[in-house]
């Protein structure tokens, strides 16, 4: 039998055993926006707990308007054509206007890559389109400290800006719950201290730090202090089905309508399956979040709650770009080097972690269950002895032969990888 999953831009195919007994987890249908345009004009001029982008923008010296970076399938072009028409109906000239793409500690987007992130020349030849870098202290605000110790470093030209708007797209997130809204502001436009502070293995190693979960989450509560200390933020959030179709968008001040958005994904990104297995398929759901192993561990920790103990995960991801950066590779040679137990007990007592080493912490949590067969054909061998997986040329060989060797014929398939969660019982 054939299993479709998500991965690179073409996605897989793969042949399974007919004797196998597949659970296959998919996300409810969802409804589409008819008319995607239309939806995101409503929803700047019926907002969530604010007055419409219009009069919002009307009389503002500047307005920042953060997007997220090539690592997440927003649509971009359709949320910032929205946007800069409200923008220009209230008289703020373009050169009032910052476009800034909110990277966090991942590389820049430039060139040709950022003009598909934008996905119109009109805005890059006619806006400021241009990357946050996180270690670039000179380019940062500081506004204190947290309740939790973390130093709060925001990027001026967001900081500083007369009206901020995040743009961003709402789904599942291993740490954080849900990404979008806050998210986009910390990490995306902090300095590297403020990361590396509320990515630390304490709020990493936190059981509410996980996906689908807001409630008790020390992470989201540290992004929602430091967007009180910019308050007012205003947001336009969007959903998508499982080939990047709007499902919904709002916007708003950027707790409420963030909040809003949740409420409306939540329902369709966690499936509930009735009991754990000793074997699982997934992806890492596919270009663009397939692009390196860093961003796969979404994938792999996405499938925690229903693998059973001693369990193993299958998952296939295109990494086309490799490994991931030179931090989350030094990170992984600790792990292979230390082994899981070590690792973790070398990071427990840092003041703040370093760059990256939270993917790692992060997939420990799999690692300490059960273990890892990756298909990733464009992983060099070497990157392949760093990932802390085991690796296969053939993804459903080796499933046929685990699944012979432990005698147990179900399996479990997440061919969205992270963009479905997979529940037992209350999950998350």
């Amino acid at each position: 039998m054939k299993v479709d999953l998500l991965y690179g831009q073409k996605g897989l195919s793969l042949d399974l055993p007919g004797s196998l007994d597949l659970t296959v987890v998919a996300k409810p249908s969802m409804p589409v926006l008819s008319d995607p345009e239309k939806a995101v004009r409503e929803a700047l001029a019926m907002p969530v707990a604010s007055r419409p982008l219009e009069e919002l923008a009307r009389g503002r010296q500047s307005v920042c308007v953060l997007m997220c970076d090539v690592t997440r399938p927003v649509p971009n072009r359709l949320l910032l054509e929205g946007l800069l028409e409200a923008i220009r109906a209230a008289g703020m000239p373009n050169e009032k206007v910052t476009i800034l793409v909110a990277t966090g500690l991942h590389r820049p987007n430039e060139g040709e890559e950022l003009l598909r992130l934008v996905g119109s020349r009109e805005i890059i030849d006619s806006y400021r389109v241009e990357n946050h870098f996180a270690t670039r202290k000179e380019d940062h605000v500081f506004l204190g400290e947290t309740p939790g110790g973390v130093p709060v470093g925001i990027d001026r030209r967001f900081a500083e800006a007369d009206l901020r708007i995040v743009t961003g797209l709402v789904e599942p997130h291993f740490m954080a719950g849900f990404s979008g809204g806050r998210k986009v502001v910390a990490p995306g436009v902090c300095h590297e201290s403020t990361i590396r502070s509320f990515h630390g293995s304490g709020i990493m190693g936190h059981a509410s730090a996980r996906n689908l979960n807001l409630r008790g989450n020390p992470l989201h509560a540290e992004q929602m202090h430091i967007i009180g200390l910019l308050s007012p933020v205003y947001a336009v959030n969007v959903v998508i089905d499982d080939v990047r179709r709007p499902s919904f968008v709002n916007f708003g001040e950027v707790g409420a309508s963030h909040q809003k958005a949740v409420a409306f994904a939540e329902p369709f990104f966690g499936v509930k399956v009735p009991r754990r297995f000793s074997t699982i398929i997934t992806s890492s759901a596919g270009a663009p979040l397939d692009m390196t192993y860093y961003q796969t561990v979404k994938g792999i920790v996405g499938i925690k709650d229903a693998l059973a103990p001693g369990g193993r995960v299958f998952i296939a991801s295109d990494c086309g770009e490799g490994l991931g950066s030179a931090d989350f590779r030094r990170s992984q040679e600790a792990l292979i080097e230390m082994g899981v137990e070590a690792f973790l007990n070398s990071i427990g007592s840092k003041p703040m972690a370093a760059v990256d080493e939270w993917q790692t912490q992060k997939l420990t949590e799999i690692l300490s269950l059960g273990d890892v067969v990756l298909y990733a054909p464009n992983l060099t061998e070497g990157d392949r002895r760093l990932t802390g997986a085991g690796y296969t040329d053939d993804l459903g060989k080796a499933v046929a032969e685990w699944v012979d060797q432990i005698g147990d014929r179900s399996v479990l398939v997440v061919p969205e990888g992270p963009y479905v969660i997979p529940l037992v019982g209350n999950g998350g």
